[in-house]
């Protein structure tokens, strides 16, 4: 272990760590320890503790939106900008649902404004779901009834 030729990383796979991996592909060289905590994913929202319950919801949207769109690794920068600007704006829409169910008076023209945006953000992000195909192929359809005769 204390061989002069083994790299940092060798001696940490050694010691049965993971070597280190910056979770964006290191952004212009950096080590996730001099990035922004946003950047490396470590939080979700800024300058807040995420315990509110708007703040959890809104981190329940991203996350959702996220494995739909084939997770963080996939998805680019810009894609995941603009899955927080549509989870916020979710967030937003929401809390004006709410108090109109609550009997409350609201800004239809702003909800109005929200649902456009909405609309034109999914279109943008590409938010679809596609069926998954359960249909068994010829050789799976077949071998349960060869097996049988």
């Amino acid at each position: 272990m204390d061989d002069p030729d083994t790299t940092r990383a060798e001696r940490r796979i050694e010691l049965g760590r993971p070597k280190k991996r910056s979770v964006r592909g290191g952004i212009a060289g950096r080590k996730d320890y001099a990035r922004d905590k946003l950047t490396n994913g470590s939080k979700t929202l800024p300058e807040t503790d995420g315990r509110l319950r708007i703040a959890r919801r809104f981190r329940d949207i991203v996350a959702a939106i996220l494995v739909d769109q084939g997770g963080t690794d996939l998805c680019s920068e810009s894609r995941r900008q603009l899955i927080r600007r549509f989870s916020a704006a979710c967030v937003l829409a929401e809390d004006l649902e709410g108090r109109l169910a609550r009997g409350e008076e609201i800004d239809v023209e702003r909800h109005a404004l929200l649902c456009s945006t909405l609309t034109r953000l999914a279109q943008r992000i590409g938010i679809d779901r596609r069926a998954k195909n359960i249909t068994p192929s010829l050789s799976e359809y077949l071998t349960p009834q060869e097996a049988a005769e």
